[in-house]
């Protein structure tokens, strides 16, 4: 990450929480792992990506970067560049967060939505939230996953893609809050 790409430290009108929000798409292929939040779910097709894919992750790590003001994840793990084929995205999550973390930056809540006809995710939710938990640094009564359909409309609805909603809340040292 360039200076200029780096976090602004927080100051006096940073004492309250700043919000940032992340989505993302990626379609169903054959011959992929389906992981979401970190958690490899059985299923025929998994989500095509550079890395492993993990629309969930790449929701929260965009909302993340926004919150703090930086560039989106494509320019700081860009889909081109061959160290990050196949990459592990709860990691690239960890490493934003230790990223942030210099300029007095750390996440404080996370919401979510995985938009997905199938598989069922419900059976799997609990791990998503435990995963995100962990590498976000929080409690998992800090951590929301909510599976949705798409009601059979548009390529989600198809089964032919899986999408994810992220809304997060970070805190600045100025602000007070639980650690």
């Amino acid at each position: 990450m360039s200076t200029q790409d780096s976090p602004v430290a927080p100051g006096a009108h940073d004492a309250l929480p700043r919000a940032g929000t992340g989505y993302d798409i990626h379609r169903l292929v054959p011959e992929r792992r389906l992981v979401l939040g970190g958690v490899e779910i059985p299923y025929e097709r998994g989500l095509l990506g550079h890395s492993d894919g993990d629309v969930l992750a790449h929701a929260v790590i965009d909302a993340l970067l926004g919150a703090c003001g930086l560039p989106d994840i494509g320019q700081q793990f860009p889909p081109g560049d061959p160290v990050y084929k196949d990459a592990d995205s709860m990691q690239l999550l960890a490493d934003v967060c230790r990223r942030i973390a210099p300029a007095g930056w750390r996440p404080y809540q996370v919401d979510t939505t995985i938009v997905c006809e199938r598989p069922r995710l419900a059976p799997h939710v609990a791990a998503m939230r435990a995963s995100l938990a962990r590498a976000l640094g929080l409690s998992e009564g800090c951590v929301g996953v909510k599976a949705k359909t798409n009601e059979g409309l548009d390529s989600i609805g198809r089964g032919e893609a899986i999408a994810a909603h992220a809304i997060i809340l970070v805190i600045g040292a100025a602000s007070r809050g639980p650690a």
